[in-house]
């Protein structure tokens, strides 16, 4: 749901570009009706379209000396949600902790991580600190302009930067290869996993999500590209729990259930939704998957329509919040940002530092924040 294309309209028609400088670009829902915006955080256009620009090459010749994924983690807190819950594990169609018990997780994804100034420690700590968040999501934008195939060095340092901060502070974290084409891009996401798991696969709090949202992708792509990197992961010893992307805007996670990874253990599947759009079909949906026995997680939800902006609709968050806790189900909302539109939870002057109240929070901001602890 978080498609940004400089020329994307409502249902996938074309529209027209905003200028640099207007805060973004506008991705419609599909014809479905999934689908929802991104674009840049205050001050920061978009130019050209999916995918388009300069590829960096990776691997050998593209990567040494610049990604910056060497070295230790930092050393984790003795206390928070890390501390007290462990390493995250499935059985069955729910997420456990290391005790054996279900939990569920509730947080802040932030925004594209191109486009966006909040990558920083000060933002992970303002969301442990007054939001009182279990969980933080690092949307690592990959195929987007200045994305991580044209700029891997910057987006990387962003992703490091917060990860890093979570640790530090005892609450888990998603590692997302925000990408709606990933499996067009395994050689790059394989190598990536594998020096994130190599750098964090002791550390409990994190979590890999290795595919944002594949459009209309058959499942079957989307596993065997998932089995690839996966195997990546897990050949460096790593044992994170990770979160595979299902198709169409990761919501049709019903089809991911009728033929699940089954070579692989602590496999959840996405699930997203922005409530004003996607209502009881979809948590229909959910429950197909869960009474098929896979476990789900919601890495990704807003409070307003699938094109991340128009109404916030109250009374369908609390529908699926409620339908969340009584599963289990964990969740990010989208997204810890400023760019104006109804779905970002900070208002375009809340500034960087925080702490965020009153006018710097959206209407939405204020919803989810009340709904975290």
């Amino acid at each position: 749901m978080t498609q940004v294309s400089p020329t994307a309209g409502a249902a996938g028609q074309l529209g027209v570009a905003p200028a640099a400088g207007s805060g973004g670009a506008a991705a419609g829902a599909a014809a479905s009706g999934a689908g929802a915006t991104a674009g840049a955080s205050t001050g920061a256009g978009v130019a050209g379209s999916a995918g388009a620009g300069p590829v960096r090459p990776l691997g050998a010749a593209g990567a040494a000396g610049q990604l910056g994924a060497a070295g230790t983690a930092p050393t984790p807190a003795t206390t928070g949600p890390v501390a007290k819950h462990g390493a995250l594990r499935v059985s069955g169609n729910r997420v456990l902790d290391a005790q054996g018990e279900p939990l569920q997780l509730r947080g802040m994804s932030l925004f594209w991580s191109q486009w966006t100034s909040y990558y920083a420690a000060n933002t992970v700590d303002q969301l442990v600190d007054d939001w009182r968040v279990s969980l933080v999501r690092a949307a690592m934008g990959v195929e987007e302009t200045d994305g991580f195939l044209e700029s891997p060095a910057a987006n990387e340092a962003k992703v490091l930067a917060v990860v890093d901060r979570a640790i530090e502070r005892g609450v888990y974290v998603i590692i997302d290869w925000h990408d709606h084409h990933a499996h067009e891009h395994q050689a790059a996401a394989v190598e990536f996993f594998t020096r994130m798991a190599r750098k964090y696969g002791s550390q409990p709090g994190v979590i890999f999500e290795i595919y944002n949202e594949p459009l209309k992708i058959e499942w079957a792509s989307v596993k065997s590209y998932a089995q690839a990197v996966i195997s990546a992961i897990r050949a460096t010893g790593a044992k994170n729990l990770v979160i595979v992307g299902t198709p169409n805007w990761s919501q049709d996670v019903d089809a991911a259930a009728a033929n699940p990874i089954r070579d692989q253990q602590d496999v959840a599947y996405t699930l997203h939704f922005y409530a004003a759009t996607h209502k009881q079909y979809l948590r229909d949906k959910a429950k197909t998957a869960l009474d098929a026995g896979v476990a789900l997680f919601v890495t990704e939800w807003g409070t307003c329509e699938s094109t991340g902006d128009g109404r916030v609709d109250e009374a369908e968050t609390k529908t699926w919040l409620d339908f969340l806790a009584s599963h289990h189900i964990s969740w990010a909302n989208w997204a810890l940002n400023d760019k104006a539109e109804a779905c970002s939870a900070l208002s375009p002057d809340a500034g960087l530092t925080g702490p965020w109240s009153g006018g710097a929070i959206t209407p939405s901001g204020a919803l989810v924040k009340r709904s975290i602890p």
